[in-house]
């Protein structure tokens, strides 16, 4: 396997995946998921190690959680608890368009126009192929219709220079500006890893000056990066698994308590993130990584959505949205 194989972009492993699961009625197992579809087929060892994969498969399954797909998981009724057995899928009926969204005939000829570009434009060859491997497996798939590509967020701008640079292992500068700041700080850092956590990239770097690691959201950065002529030598160890386990401490320790309206957007994307639990209240319980980026998030719902714990979450919400009503008189 060569390196331009086996690197996938994000968007497109995130969509073939969502594909994959509403192709298939009945869900697909883990492995039938790892061993075909596009992003994961390049890495998998049909008798090897696939842990690595299985986390990134985890991970994804937050991400397009967090997108508003229903991603659901199927135990297996002769095997319950086997997470290997366990099956997953996207149920047709939860994602489609609601019944009282109507287009006319003009309207659907051209949204079938755009769906058949984006189809022959970008994954079909790929996605035809996993659907054809799926189905020399023995599982039942179905042709999904061209609606169903997630809303992936674009790569922020500095993602691909800080990209190269940790390629390089280059020396780098940007302006960094973390929440409450008036202003922005000026950052030298050597780039280690680039990660993807929750939905987001995040760059896992060692301070120039003090040695010192740090991660940094890249939506954060508020400047072009500029590179150095400096390089540094590799670190010893997985700096990826590093800079996710220390975000994955990060998400554990924050814990809200939210009170949901059922049936709402906000209950439809909240409920089903990695984590949630309802408590004997009755409220859901999460976890969230940044509490400025987590109170964006639920400001969002307005109404949907009530913050009871903790206080710096619920200030932060609300101050949110005194901010919309002022601004919206």
């Amino acid at each position: 396997m060569t390196a331009s194989q086996a690197r996938v972009p994000v968007e497109e492993r995130l969509f073939s995946l969502v594909l994959a699961l509403l192709a298939s009625d009945s869900g697909l197992t883990k492995n039938e998921i790892l061993s075909t579809v596009q992003g994961y087929r390049q890495k998998y060892r049909a008798a090897g190690d696939n842990a690595n994969l299985e986390r990134q498969f985890e991970r994804d399954k937050d991400d397009i959680r967090e997108l508003g797909v229903p991603l659901e998981t199927i135990e297996a009724p002769d095997d319950p608890g086997n997470n290997q057995a366990m099956r997953y899928r996207i149920p047709r009926g939860s994602y489609e368009l609601p019944e009282d969204i109507t287009f006319s005939a003009e309207e659907t000829a051209l949204l079938n126009l755009a769906a058949m570009v984006w189809r022959e434009g970008s994954l079909s060859g790929e996605s035809r192929r996993a659907l054809i491997k799926l189905r020399g497996l023995g599982v039942n798939t179905t042709d999904p219709v061209l609606g169903y590509a997630p809303r992936v967020r674009v790569r922020d701008a500095a993602f691909e220079p800080l990209n190269t640079a940790s390629e390089k292992r280059g020396v780098v500068k940007f302006d960094y500006l973390k929440p409450g700041e008036a202003e922005a700080r000026t950052r030298s850092v050597l780039p280690l890893a680039l990660v993807q956590h929750q939905g987001r990239w995040h760059l896992y770097a060692e301070e120039a000056d003090t040695g010192n690691t740090r991660t940094f959201l890249l939506r954060r950065i508020v400047s072009k990066v500029v590179a150095s002529s400096k390089t540094f030598a590799a670190r010893p160890g997985d700096q990826s698994a590093l800079a996710l386990a220390g975000l994955d401490e990060v998400w554990q320790r924050n814990v809200a308590e939210l009170e949901i309206t059922p049936g709402t957007d906000a209950a439809t994307r909240l409920q089903k993130r990695r984590g949630a639990e309802p408590t004997d209240s009755g409220a859901l319980r999460m976890h969230f990584t940044d509490l400025n980026i987590f109170a964006d998030e639920l400001a969002g719902y307005g109404p949907e959505v009530l913050v009871l714990s903790p206080p710096e979450l619920r200030d932060a919400v609300r101050n949110r949205l005194i901010l919309t009503a002022v601004n919206h008189g």
